[in-house]
């Protein structure tokens, strides 16, 4: 079985974009780890605020040669809310396949604001080079991956070089359903259904539309093109269906990149993060072909 069941697809659409609704559909349908098949480091500090804390899941046994390549992911919250204990699925669906798994908070709006997501995890991937050598990993071999406001920290990273510390290099990127224009969600909250003032992004990015000028990933693109994976799904919210087709758009037509475009099926804004490790493989199939074509060893 590749994709959902049909039970599951009807339920998703009832339900629609409610993360705790979407949340209890998923209770019980992820695959625990086998015992001893996965090493996690809990709450390790990469930086000085109380949210710089990330886990690290390693496969067990001997490491390969230069060590596992990694995924740091960034999970969603709309800037306000969030945890990397609510994606574990994720390190233990990767550990089986060979990769160690990266799962990080991050500082939260409104205490903290633009920019601290793309220099959070610019610290996250410094980390890596740093210590991953200790626990097994490649910090050559690194693949950014965030879901929703954790695909905007990842974006602005990725795609902004005034965010990259000396020496940045990264094997590739994966976005799903992410913001990547502040001033079009500022300027268009009638029409994505967005409350005014808004709860989330002005917490993050403020009121001012300079500042949203400033925090538009898509109008200050300036890193050369690399691999990069860029999703949305069938039931998302129409303000990330939006920009993740305005980001395709302005990357190849403006800036020679050639990302993949995954559009998921049957799935929401929260459905799809939560399908990594199930029966349903409509996500982590691409997610692992996409890892395994730019992590493999040159």
């Amino acid at each position: 079985m590749s994709g959902m069941s049909e039970a599951l697809a009807a339920r998703i659409r009832e339900v629609g974009n409610d993360l705790p609704a979407v949340a209890a559909l998923y209770a019980n349908a992820q695959s625990a780890p086998a015992a001893g098949s996965v090493n996690v480091h809990v709450d390790l500090s990469y930086g000085p605020h109380e949210r710089h804390r990330l886990d690290l899941f390693t496969p067990t046994g001997v490491a390969p040669a230069g060590g596992w390549p990694v995924l740091a992911f960034f999970h969603g919250g709309g800037f306000i809310r969030g945890s990397k204990a609510h994606r574990q699925n994720i390190g233990h669906f990767l550990t089986r396949h060979g990769y160690a798994v990266v799962l990080a908070n991050y500082r939260l709006a409104p205490q903290s604001q633009w920019p601290c997501g793309p220099q959070d995890v610019a610290q996250v991937w410094q980390w890596l080079q740093d210590n991953g050598a200790e626990f097994g990993v490649n910090g050559t071999r690194v693949v950014l991956m965030g879901e929703s406001a954790g695909a905007a920290h990842v974006a602005a990273t990725a795609l902004r070089a005034a965010f990259q510390p000396p020496g940045w290099n990264i094997r590739g990127a994966v976005l799903l359903s992410g913001p990547y224009n502040a001033r079009l969600e500022g300027k268009a909250r009638k029409q994505f259904g967005i409350d005014t003032p808004d709860p989330r992004n002005e917490a993050y990015f403020g009121s001012d539309p300079a500042m949203w000028d400033s925090a538009s990933t898509v109008d200050h693109v300036s890193s050369a093109p690399f691999p990069l994976l860029i999703g949305f799904t069938q039931l998302d919210l129409v303000q990330m269906q939006v920009q993740a087709g305005e980001l395709f758009a302005r990357l190849v037509s403006q800036h020679g990149f050639s990302p993949e475009l995954l559009v998921l099926p049957n799935h929401n804004h929260f459905s799809q993060g939560f399908s990594i490790g199930t029966a349903d493989t409509s996500l982590s199939t691409p997610l692992l072909t996409f890892l395994e074509a730019v992590t493999r060893v040159t």
